[in-house]
């Protein structure tokens, strides 16, 4: 703690300006924090990215110096000392109460000559520069702000649209006064910051035409996992306010950031949020003239960026993040604010400063939350950490009622801003109807390592205080249940977990864990199943899709509801299954990632939208119309086009070549040649089939399941005609030996240490690694039998792909074979 203290107090003598105003481009380390926090010029971070492209609005900056003129000259400093030292830490009441005094106190003194002066001039010469009376952000900046251990988010005032030298002087004022708010000063003493360390610098800049176009928060990192190669954008109509505070569910835009200039479109992911409010400004000319208004439907039907737009801010974040990184000489991941200008349409950069929370985890130890039940889901939302907690809830709709709270009580609240912080350190984890990732809740909660789900629409209207709930922010849907559920929690030590030779890799079918996952020790992906994906983001069967006019109105009014953000609703199902493989794709590049194309039986695909208008009634589904034989089928061939056109999307426009596609439940040569064939006709060309130099810069292998006894028979005639097999051991097993793995009858008959089974196994990774090719298992034995896993590695087996949750325990128990092996 002294440390940091000398170091602000050295850092602030450094200067003594001959202006308390200058021009942004000549901000120094000392006047600003802006845009940097420790080692950071704005000057020359203004000249450097400018130089780069990347639209800053201009302006000037009232120095830290000038607010330290301000205090000294209104006689301030003892009676702010004197007032802070009289504080008991803890209550609430007193705080608030000195609060208020020292922000009255600070908004009535009058304003030193010299300084308004400058505050005049500077306003003056953005007049003539832009037009009378021009309207401005007043943004203020705390010198300690954004050091790497806290971000001092939201803590300190900002006002937008405001217009004339008056009002421009009064904001100021209200900037220098918010140092001083009950949650900046709880903040500080949480932190343990001397607070007359600590001082404020003010940037005025032109006003970016937000309130008729759009803004948002973007982060260069996963905000809830750390992992680095991502860029996060939220974004909603109107002026920022309306994102940062958590007033409104925003659209989020994902992007694979080491893909930005490697590929066309590595635009991963976006959801549509719902924005039904945003926040413009009036033309009263008051301080902060701003109202809250209804969006449009049509507006909450529309993504507020195109992609193209997206791709363009998160180029510029990466550009930013390099730039930090290499002045700070350490990885500075950062959290930035953008506006759209509804008038011209340009973007802009309005504030950055060093992501402060993922950036510091200790990455050595991995923690992993498992639920072991399920229950009834109350709600759901958009998870903030990486937890599972039970409590009880407590719903609060005010700030004044917030000492209601009692430690460890689940908070429910609609929304949260900077005058909640001193109570929600309290909570043992806080749900709000409203807000994203990038809202006050959300980064408050990461910093406070409290988990969170935000947007959770009305659950202050479905949870009552006193009622037991778990709160599961464990995928990127976060889930509120019903009562106390049992979980699990384990925690690895990364240096601990051997290598090993045979590639240990993963069954994925929920993209939004794959982030979380791609930390624990793998060899990529052996199973990415595509139905999860389809069910859960697409939920419209394929043919209802592309056969839309001729469904009824009704089912019609339920697809449109569905496929809002779309104007194409063939591109919905392509895009929405490419950002699932893609999300996997990008967590684990460059290791493979074997994607399975859909291997729904027909009940399964009758259960989707529409489903039941183009699904057969099979007696057997199991047996049935499923994998391979639907591929190739006249009615269902066009379906089947449309997943070539995402693995395309995700393999040539987003560069994630790593996605090797899988044929599951090919019963037959002839069957394999026919998929082969119709992946050629959706332009998604095997590389075994490709002759063209085209054909050959774009083809991918493809790797085919081996689950039905023929492929294990004939896989020497199958690895003619593919790229290696990955062994299905449930459906090999069954069909091996005749049982019904879902009768709780005969399912206890044999397993898959039965001999039959092993000896196809055994036959297929001989004649696998003979040829060459690929030979993996992604069936769950080699975690529930360790024998099996002992007979898989004692015959070659290159690949093991298990679930997240036994992956640590089986690659140490394969571990311990080899090492036997080795010894033979």
């Amino acid at each position: 703690m002294a440390a940091r203290k000398s170091r602000i107090a050295k850092s602030n003598r450094t200067r003594t300006p001959s202006r308390y105003v200058i021009p942004m481009e000549e901000a120094g380390m000392d006047d600003v924090a802006l845009v940097g926090g420790k080692n950071a010029s704005l000057g020359e971070m203004l000249q450097a990215l400018t130089s780069k492209g990347i639209r800053v609005p201009s302006g000037f900056v009232v120095t830290a110096e000038a607010y330290r003129f301000f205090i000294e000259e209104a006689g301030l400093a003892n009676f702010i000392r004197e007032a802070l030292e009289a504080l008991e830490h803890g209550d609430l009441r007193q705080l608030e109460s000195v609060s208020a005094e020292v922000r009255a106190r600070i908004k009535s003194a009058a304003m030193p000559k010299a300084l308004e002066q400058e505050i005049r001039a500077a306003y003056s010469s953005m007049e003539k520069k832009y037009g009378r009376n021009i309207d401005v952000a007043i943004r203020s900046s705390a010198t300690a702000e954004d050091l790497p251990d806290a971000s001092f988010a939201g803590e300190h005032d900002t006002y937008l649209g405001v217009r004339g030298d008056k009002d421009v002087l009064r904001s100021v004022k209200s900037c220098f006064a918010s140092l001083f708010t009950a949650r900046a000063i709880n903040y500080r003493i949480d932190k343990h910051f001397d607070h007359f360390s600590v001082a404020l610098s003010v940037a005025i800049q032109r006003m970016v035409a937000t309130e008729s176009g759009a803004s948002g928060v973007m982060f260069t990192i996963d905000t809830e996992t750390g992992f680095r190669d991502l860029v996060l954008i939220n974004g909603s109509w109107g002026l920022g306010e309306m994102v940062v505070q958590g007033k409104v569910v925003p659209d989020e835009f994902l992007v694979a950031k080491r893909m930005i200039g490697a590929a066309p479109n590595p635009l991963i992911s976006k959801r549509l949020g719902s924005k039904h409010e945003k926040m413009i400004y009036t033309q009263k000319g008051s301080v902060g003239p701003t109202e809250i208004v209804k969006t449009s439907p049509a507006d909450r039907a529309r993504f507020v960026l195109t992609d193209k737009q997206a791709l363009q801010l998160a180029a510029w974040g990466k550009t930013i993040e390099e730039h930090y990184t290499k002045k700070r000489k350490t990885y500075s991941p950062m959290d930035i604010e953008w506006g759209l200008d509804g008038k011209t349409g340009q973007l802009f950069i309005l504030q950055a400063r060093p992501e402060t929370v993922q950036v510091g985890k200790d990455r050595s130890k991995i923690k992993e939350y498992i639920r072991k039940e399920d229950g009834e889901v109350l709600a759901k939302g958009l998870s903030v950490g990486n937890k599972i907690v039970s409590g009880v809830a407590r719903v609060i709709k005010s700030v004044e009622d917030m000492e209601d709270l009692q430690p460890g009580e689940i908070l429910i609240t609609e929304m949260t801003d900077p005058d909640w912080e001193p109570i929600m350190k309290k909570a043992g984890a806080i749900v709000t109807d409203k807000g994203g990732r990038t809202s006050h809740a959300a980064i408050v909660s990461r910093e406070l390592g409290l988990t969170a789900i935000v947007g959770a629409e009305t659950v202050t209207k479905h949870i009552k205080t006193g009622q037991m709930i778990t709160v599961d922010t464990t995928s990127a849907e976060g889930q509120i249940f019903k009562g106390a559920l049992r979980f699990e929690v384990r925690e690895h030590s990364v240096a601990e977990i051997p290598a090993t030779k045979t590639k240990m890799t993963m069954n994925l079918a929920t993209p939004d864990t794959a982030f979380e996952k791609s930390f624990l020790p793998n060899s990529g992906v052996g199973l990415a199943r595509e139905e999860f994906i389809i069910a859960a983001s697409v939920g419209v069967h394929p043919l209802a899709l592309l056969h839309y006019k001729e469904l009824d109105p009704h089912l019609q009014r339920k697809i449109d509801e569905r496929t809002r953000g779309w104007t194409n609703r063939k591109e919905y199902y392509i895009d929405n299954l490419a950002y699932g493989i893609a999300k996997i794709a990008t967590a684990f590049y460059p290791k493979q990632v074997i994607v399975r194309f859909s291997d729904f039986k027909s009940n399964e695909y009758r259960s989707l939208l529409g489903g039941d208008r183009f699904e057969p009634h099979e007696e057997n589904p199991m047996l049935g119309w499923r994998g391979a034989a639907r591929y190739y089928d006249p009615k269902f061939k066009e379906a089947f086009a449309l997943e070539c056109a995402a693995m395309r999307k995700v393999r040539e426009e987003m560069g994630l070549t790593n996605v090797v596609p899988m044929v599951p439940f090919c019963r037959t040569l002839e069957e394999g040649e026919k998929v082969l064939a119709a992946m050629s006709e959706a332009g998604l060309y095997p590389r075994l089939l490709a002759k063209s130099a085209a054909q050959k810069k774009t083809a991918t292998p493809v790797i085919v399941m081996c689950e039905i006894p023929s492929n294990a028979i004939l896989a020497d005639q199958f690895l003619d005609i593919f790229d290696g097999m990955s062994i299905g051991s449930n459906d090999l097993t069954q069909l091996t030996l005749g049982l019904d793995r879902d009768s709780g009858i005969v399912n206890r008959v044999a397993d898959e240490n039965d001999p039959a089974v092993k000896k196809l196994i055994a036959d297929v990774i001989k004649i696998c690694t003979r040829r060459k090719k690929y030979v993996g298992i992604c069936g769950q034995a080699p975690s529930d039998h360790p024998e099996f896993a002992k007979f898989l590695v004692e015959e070659g087996i290159e690949s093991m792909s298990l679930n997240p949750d036994s992956i640590i325990k089986t690659t140490v128990a394969v571990a311990a074979v080899e090492k036997r092996l080795r010894r033979k």
